[in-house]
């Protein structure tokens, strides 16, 4: 494993500060320059002063409210909740972006309202707030699927992982996350690279100190491989960004992973550094993290002492800032110090007060996890009961016309009894989503009575290579999806290489001279027992058919 070298950090970091934005007006300016000027500062402490951009972006948003700027006013909005988010000022964050959605919403600004419900996810995670996560979560998938954009939807499933994660559950954490990084592959830009492994990290992270003190000694040291790992593989990606926030945020990882491992001198360097570069650049929530760990090492050393006067003093802060897990574990770590000092009293009434929030904490958590299994019953039950009762794979589902094929709804009026069943009793379940290789160009070069030809034979044909109970669809334009219940990855790879064979060989020249036809075609299996991620995964699948070549099968 590559080791980040025992250096200064922070001289390694970028220097990104920028100059200082205009900080006054001419007297009697207009509200139209005022504005202009505001967001002009605000724009440039993106990268830089947290609390002077957010008052710049504060006076935006108040001046272009009053005088009817909209566009001005959404941009003020995003402004401010990027600089609350990394100022760790999560409560004020959820109120802002709870203000600025509906106006990006009637805008029909997609990707800033992804990024606001992304940042009001894990802001309202990092506050224990969970219905308020979860609903900005599944609008951010929503978002994502109803545009067909697969970057939106992989970010809003990374955003919903880092929310189990804070419920409790970091293995569901772990399995989103790595879908979606599958749906993105080899298209996955620098961005999404660092959110997908530091978000992983963060999860390995809380599997360790959900499995300490409980016996799991193999189980956790593998947690803290995973964070390892994740941590030095996202900041490369965090470097090349050239943003000290992802900087810091992978860095604090990796020396806090380092610090629960036993590499204590090593921690301290990374720690320290990071610690260094959250207050130059005004991340709050981050440093208190970073001195919380930093006090953990001193501990760990025999620094009581030190450490001791460090908690101390860390719990004085700002609450809002810290965060209900940090200052869990400040409690603890106060405990085991006021404790190995002899201070009786102390160390009792700081174990009463960790017991207190972990207890708040868990009932939080499995409140939280318990509508999130209800919300996702509902959805799937959301036709009624007669979407489970339907005893054919198409019966009196809605039909393509062209093809007499399944179409969407017949998909949500299916699938999920037939996943269901495979959840229950643990069977194989494989979709195969099937693309016709250049479809556009068959469709210009011979016509739209050609391809509509061509897409009725395909219809033919895969009829006549699966079985009665599978679940044919036609999925758009030129691809179709099919549900393969009780059959494993192997066997669906032999049922979907026989398609591919046989349309290969298939007389196309009978309809027009010149045609030719091949899929690309992938496949994903369960588990995951959820369709929406399988879809994604088969998806990811057959682009990779298409990368390699064309006129084959993949896997995910």
């Amino acid at each position: 494993m590559n080791r980040v070298p025992p250096e200064d950090l922070a001289a390694r970091s970028p220097e990104l500060v920028q100059d200082a934005a205009p900080t006054g007006l001419a007297p009697g300016a207009s509200p139209e320059a005022a504005l202009a000027s505001w967001l002009e500062g605000a724009r440039a402490e993106r990268r830089g002063n947290l609390s002077r951009g957010l008052e710049f972006a504060d006076r935006a948003w108040a001046c272009a409210a009053e005088h009817g700027f909209l566009a001005e006013q959404i941009e003020a909005g995003r402004l401010r909740v990027h600089f609350l988010f990394r100022g760790g000022r999560f409560q004020a964050l959820i109120g802002v972006a709870q203000q600025v959605l509906p106006l990006l919403a009637e805008q029909d600004h997609v990707v800033a309202q992804a990024e606001v419900l992304r940042s009001l996810t894990l802001a309202a995670a990092l506050v224990g707030d969970f219905d308020a996560a979860l609903a900005a979560a599944h609008d951010g998938l929503a978002l994502g699927r109803a545009r067909a954009d697969r970057r939106l939807t992989s970010m809003a499933l990374n955003a919903l992982g880092a929310c189990l994660e804070r419920m409790g559950d970091p293995w569901q954490a772990e399995r989103l996350m790595h879908e979606a990084a599958a749906l993105l592959g080899d298209q996955a830009t620098e961005i999404e690279l660092m959110a997908t492994h530091n978000n992983l990290a963060a999860v390995a992270l809380g599997a360790y100190h959900l499995l300490s003190r409980s016996g799991h000694d193999a189980e956790c040291a593998d947690a803290l491989e995973r964070a390892l790992q994740h941590a030095q593989a996202a900041r490369p990606h965090a470097l090349a960004m050239r943003d000290p926030h992802a900087v810091v945020l992978t860095d604090g990882h990796y020396g806090e992973a380092l610090l629960l491992s036993g590499r204590i001198d090593e921690a301290r360097t990374v720690l320290a550094a990071t610690l260094a570069s959250c207050q130059r650049y005004g991340f709050v929530e981050q440093a208190l993290r970073i001195r919380s760990a930093l006090a953990e090492a001193n501990l760990a050393n025999g620094r009581v002492a030190q450490a001791h006067a460090e908690l101390q003093a860390l719990l004085r802060e700002p609450v809002e800032a810290q965060g209900e897990l940090v200052r869990m574990r400040l409690w603890h770590a106060a405990y085991q110090a006021a404790r190995r000092l002899g201070h009786v009293e102390q160390a009792l009434y700081c174990l009463e007060r960790y017991h207190e929030l972990e207890h708040t904490r868990s009932v939080a958590q499995l409140m939280a996890q318990a509508r999130y299994v209800v919300t996702r019953l509902e959805a799937e039950r959301r036709l009624g009961p007669h979407a489970v009762e339907l005893p054919g794979p198409l019966c009196d589902a809605p039909a393509d016309p062209l093809t007499g094929l399944g179409n969407r709804e017949a998909l949500a009026a299916r699938m999920p009894q037939l996943v269901r069943e495979a959840e229950a009793g643990r069977a194989p379940l494989t979709l195969a989503l099937i693309d016709m290789d250049r479809f556009e160009t068959l469709r210009e070069r011979f016509g739209q009575d050609v391809a509509e030809r061509v897409l009725q034979q395909l219809a033919r044909l895969l009829a006549d290579n699966i079985r009665g109970a599978d679940l044919p669809l036609r999925w758009d334009d030129d691809a179709f999806l099919v549900a393969l219940p009780d059959t494993d990855a192997d066997r669906a790879f032999e049922v979907c290489e026989r398609l591919r064979e046989a349309v290969e060989a298939y007389p196309w020249a009978e309809l027009a001279d010149g045609l030719e036809v091949t899929l690309s075609i992938g496949l994903a299996s369960a588990p995951p027992y959820a369709t929406d991620l399988l879809i994604g995964r088969a998806e990811s699948a057959m682009y990779r058919a298409k990368h390699l070549g064309r006129n084959r099968v993949a896997l995910a």
